[in-house]
Order: C-alpha cells, then sequence, then structure tokens
C-alpha cells in the first residue's frame, strides 16, 4: 500500500523534474501488482485519488465511515481493503493504527449518571 501511496504522490508533485518523475513512477509501478494497478489507473484517469488515508476510522475521500471489520484489517496489514464507499484503496498509517487499538474512551463518574437518573426519575 505504501508503493501505491508513494504513486499517487509522484504523480501529483509539479517540482520535479519530468525525467526524475517518469522514472520515479516506473519504478513505482514495478512494485504493483496489476491487477492492483489497473483499478488504481480508473481513479487516475478521472484525476482522482486512488488511495485514501483513513482518518479517525474514516475514509479521507468520501468521508464515510468505516466497518469496524475493515479497520481491524488495516490494523493487521494482512490484507488490502477498498471502501465500501467510494471504492479506494484504504491506507491506515502506522500512528493512527495505535489510535485505532486504544481508542481514548472519555469515563464519566458514576456519581454523575446516578444523579442524571434521580433528576430524571423526579420530573
Amino acid at each position: 500500500m505504501e508503493s501505491l501511496l508513494a504513486l499517487q504522490t509522484w504523480q501529483t508533485k509539479s517540482r520535479v523534474s519530468a525525467a526524475e518523475k517518469e522514472a520515479a513512477i516506473r519504478e513505482l509501478r514495478e512494485k504493483v501488482p496489476p491487477q492492483i494497478l489497473a483499478h488504481f489507473d480508473r481513479f487516475q484517469l478521472r484525476e482522482k485519488k486512488g488511495v485514501a488515508i483513513v482518518r479517525d476510522g474514516v475514509c479521507s475521500e468520501c468521508h464515510m465511515r468505516l466497518a469496524i471489520g475493515v479497520l481491524a484489517t488495516l490494523m493487521h496489514g494482512e490484507d488490502i481493503q477498498l471502501c465500501g464507499s467510494c471504492g479506494r484503496y484504504l491506507y491506515l498509517p502506522e500512528d493512527a493504527r495505535l489510535a485505532v487499538a486504544h481508542p481514548a474512551v472519555e469515563l464519566k463518574p458514576a456519581k454523575e449518571k446516578r444523579k442524571r437518573k434521580e433528576t430524571a426519575h423526579a420530573r
């Protein structure tokens, strides 16, 4: 997946020489299987990104929340996943893997919950 993300980045770079850009793109394309490259190229033909970065469990391109099973597979890095909404390849950065694995859970004190229940019953 890193190769696809790098390929996408190189294809959008404009401040490098054409020869350097072509060489980098050719090298990256050789690392990607043909079936995956064909799907990626369909997005490029429509001038869209073929790889979406996952942020906070959401596809960065279509902004749809991803299923927990998709996130789990991305966390383990076992398989390539597509967004169920937009069809882009999903990339979960290494630092985000920790955030998904251990989400910050805000715990409220039990007293506060009890107080709200008592207030609701009194009404």
